[in-house]
């Protein structure tokens, strides 16, 4: 595995691939990497010649009371795993090299569809953060096909929405959720879960494949469904930020005659908050 820390670098082998013929998979991440972001880098080995990977904690998509200082750096345990998956390029940059004029005067890009919403009403700029980062990476990797978890199902539709919009030459690629035993999604933040709460956290996805079977068997009550899903949750000890019933590609309240259907939950722990999502077709 090749390891750069800046862009020219980068480029240079990259090109080089390029006239060679190889196809380009890039996986972004902001590190501490778990079996998830493993499958994320299988996935992108499936699909292209060479496997990019970047680690970049991106200070614009945190809040200004958010993890950005606890969030978990693991280089050193990140990079071996890369190298036991035989993955071709990993990107480090430090800030400077990804903003180089401050992040105050950065160009920003902005998708005004679905990012005021869900996740996006309870961290104003997160997406704007997300957007304008993923956007920079994608004109440094220039990649065929990039990958992204499905947990993050609204980052997934922002990037998709922007990608077309700006009618960025790179196809997006949607990986399946990774999950523990218990059906725990897998996170890089699922490290700040207390011992004392790691059994009851099971319940956002419990709560959400609940709804999913009323919904397939037939309930269309989508208001007291996500009530009652609530409950069971906060019964459990934690605080709900939102649970909410969508319309797959908008992720607007679903309808009664909404075909494709995702059902979308985000709690907080002591010191975790933790997002998850199902998603069905009728």
């Amino acid at each position: 595995m090749q390891l750069f820390h800046h862009i020219a670098g980068l480029r240079a082998a990259l090109e080089e691939a390029r006239r060679a013929g190889k196809t380009i998979g890039f996986v972004p991440t902001m590190g501490n990497l778990h079996d998830a972001h493993i499958e994320l880098v299988k996935r992108a080995q499936q699909h292209c010649d060479l496997v990019v990977v970047s680690i970049f904690v991106n200070r614009l998509q945190f809040g200004l009371n958010e993890d950005w200082d606890k969030y978990p750096r693991t280089m050193e345990q990140d990079m071996a795993r890369l190298r036991a998956v035989n993955c071709d390029f990993l990107f480090h940059p430090d800030e400077s090299e990804i903003y180089p004029n401050g992040m105050d005067l950065q160009t920003r890009v902005v998708c005004p569809a679905m990012t005021d919403v869900l996740c996006g009403a309870s961290r104003p700029g997160h997406f704007e953060g997300v957007t304008t980062v993923v956007s920079k990476l994608f004109n440094i990797v220039q990649p065929h096909k990039a990958v992204f978890g499905i947990k993050d199902f609204q980052q997934l539709a922002v990037i998709r929405r922007m990608v077309e919009d700006l009618c960025m030459p790179v196809e997006i690629v949607a990986a399946p959720v990774h999950r523990e035993a218990d059906g725990l999604a897998m996170s890089s933040r699922n490290s700040f879960i207390t011992a004392q709460e790691r059994p009851r956290v099971a319940v956002l996805n419990q709560s959400l494949n609940w709804v999913k079977a009323e919904i397939e068997g037939g309930r269309r009550d989508f208001a007291e469904l996500a009530a009652t899903a609530r409950q069971r949750i906060e019964e459990s000890g934690f605080r709900v930020d939102y649970f909410a019933i969508c319309n797959s590609k908008d992720l607007q309240p679903a309808a009664a005659d909404d075909t494709a259907i995702t059902v979308l939950g985000a709690m907080y722990t002591e010191a975790a908050r933790l997002i998850d999502n199902e998603s069905l077709e009728l």
